[in-house]
């Protein structure tokens, strides 16, 4: 996993997404629940570029 953001201050930690993953009946590991955590934060950044470049 490629990371260019330090994402280490973030509120959502690799291991309060593993808790919420196994909440929902999913058996990840925490090297999963980053990579799905990273996966998360590219697609939530691409959704508000794409909002804020419709906007001009």
């Amino acid at each position: 996993m490629e990371n260019d953001i330090d994402y280490s201050s973030s509120k959502l930690t690799a291991e309060k997404a593993l808790q919420m993953l196994r909440a929902e009946g999913l058996d990840v590991t925490i090297e999963q629940a980053e990579e799905i955590l990273y996966f998360l934060r590219i697609i939530a950044n691409i959704a508000v570029l794409k909002h804020l470049s419709k906007r001009k």
